[in-house]
């Protein structure tokens, strides 16, 4: 028994050690806690899609109206951000999602920005259909995904608040994001909600999983495995091994950090770039 238990206590922690947190291999990612007041939030990820003038496809399918059109207010913000050729695209729809003719204005894009509301409309609607397939190419040909609260944790693997009944149930009937980060939950509105300690749940429940927290007006740019935070608040880290290395639960990045996702390091820049232990001056 002692040495079943042993091997099952091995297997648990070789799994762990091999569930590695990477992001994609081309492209950019823009991942925003919500709020979008910051303007240079959205002028980063039209600078990362080669200039404000390139096309940017807007999927508002999150919020869930029952229909948008060129006059839908949740244009403004990307229109005061001096994006102005934007194409809406939005269906409720996981079949016609699924056809080339749908997806072809991805195809032209040199971006993709997915607002708010509830990420399993996102999931019903584009998981694993030509949407999706267009997204990944989009990244490849060196192009940039963002999004905005639901459309920030929709970017991830593991679906956060996912669940179709409410969006205070942190693990419910829809579990799985679009993916362009493996093994990560992103949580969004963080500080503004008196969210901080919600991911706790996730991950105590999924160690292998790197939790990432976002407050408005605040953002992560993801490039391969590393990720720089940029606006107006914190990012907030969660990281099982983390805390059983320094009995904080989680800790907090200001704007300027950077994140190396595979070593699961933390990074203030200096003159010269060194380790940033124990973040933690600020830690829960």
């Amino acid at each position: 028994m002692n040495k079943l238990l042993l091997a099952v206590g091995l297997s648990f922690l070789v799994g762990l050690s091999q569930a590695q947190t990477t992001g994609p291999d081309n492209g950019s990612l823009v991942i925003v806690g919500g709020g979008m007041r910051d303007l240079s939030i959205l002028q980063r990820f039209a600078a990362l899609a080669g200039g404000p003038d390139q096309p940017i496809v807007v999927i508002p399918t999150a919020s869930g109206a029952p229909d948008y059109d060129q006059y839908w207010q949740g244009l403004a913000q990307f229109h005061r951000a001096g994006l102005n050729n934007l194409t809406l695209l939005h269906t409720y729809d996981p079949e016609e999602a699924d056809t080339e003719a749908f997806a072809a204005p991805i195809r032209q894009a040199r971006g993709v920005w997915f607002t708010g509301g509830r990420q399993w409309r996102l999931a019903d609607a584009y998981m694993d259909t030509e949407v999706h397939d267009a997204l990944w190419e989009l990244l490849a040909r060196g192009g940039v995904v963002g999004g905005s609260s639901a459309g920030a944790t929709i970017l991830g693997s593991y679906l956060a608040r996912g669940d179709s009944g409410g969006n205070t149930i942190m693990m419910g009937d829809h579990e799985e994001g679009l993916g362009f980060i493996t093994n990560i939950a992103i949580d969004q509105h963080l500080l503004r909600r008196n969210r901080q300690f919600d991911l706790l749940e996730i991950i105590q429940a999924r160690p292998e999983l790197l939790g990432v927290g976002l407050d408005e007006d605040t953002a992560i740019v993801v490039q391969g495995n590393d990720f720089e935070v940029i606006g107006q608040s914190y990012a907030v880290i969660y990281d099982h091994n983390r805390q059983l290395d320094s009995g904080g639960r989680f800790y907090f990045l200001e704007p300027g950090d950077r994140y190396d996702m595979l070593q699961r390091q933390a990074y203030r820049p200096r003159t010269t770039l060194q380790p940033l232990e124990r973040v933690i001056e600020r830690s829960w």
